[in-house]
């Protein structure tokens, strides 16, 4: 398996949207690098977390444009915190969830599928009801982030019921959109090694 992640890791890329992808996660690693010397702890601290799915969705060989969106979503998710876009713009929390959510739980059942727990994306309805529970669970997970950064780190972080039911609505929502897309295409690209 290892040696199936780093091959993924190291094809070359063969598409603009390949390219595309790989110059996000460049920036985004330049971007974190930066912040660890340029921005308070916490900053660099959300901004690192987006850095493993950004690296993540390369080595399991999802399909070129769900890389991108990915690495994209995941590291504008972590820079609207920084930048506190969360607070200025109503709803854009929402928004965020949804989408991250989503390609959060198509990178879970890409591994989810080659581990061999559920049936390969692509066929049957099963991705809708994991795409489902995954996606739920890492709402609840990051949740539980939030709440503990509030409760132990800084009050700065906005928690409250409402706001925490909606992010999980949304992130639920965002992953059977993504479920419902598993179960009729493939999500990972046709030449990648497998895992």
């Amino acid at each position: 398996m290892i040696r199936a992640l780093y091959a993924n890791l190291k094809r070359p890329p063969r598409s603009a949207t390949d390219w595309l992808a790989d110059a996000v996660r460049a920036i985004a690693i330049v971007l974190v690098v930066l912040s660890l010397f340029t921005l308070p702890f916490t900053d660099f601290a959300v901004l690192s977390m987006s850095l493993p799915a950004v690296m993540l969705s390369r080595m399991i060989g999802l399909r070129s444009g769900l890389d991108l969106v990915t690495c994209v979503t995941v590291f504008v998710a972590a820079g609207s915190n920084v930048l506190e876009l969360y607070r200025a713009w109503t709803g854009w929390d929402l928004v965020v969830h949804l989408v991250c959510t989503g390609v959060l739980a198509a990178v879970a059942l890409v591994l989810l599928d080659d581990a061999g727990v559920v049936a390969p994306t692509g066929r049957r309805r099963t991705p809708i009801v994991v795409a489902m529970i995954a996606g739920l669970a890492l709402s609840a997970v990051w949740e539980m982030i939030e709440w503990f950064g509030y409760r132990f780190i800084t009050d700065a972080i906005f928690v409250t019921y409402d706001d925490t039911i909606g992010d999980m609505m949304a992130g639920g929502l965002g992953a059977l959109i993504v479920g419902v897309v598993a179960s009729r295409w493939r999500l990972t690209r046709d030449d990648r090694a497998p895992l």
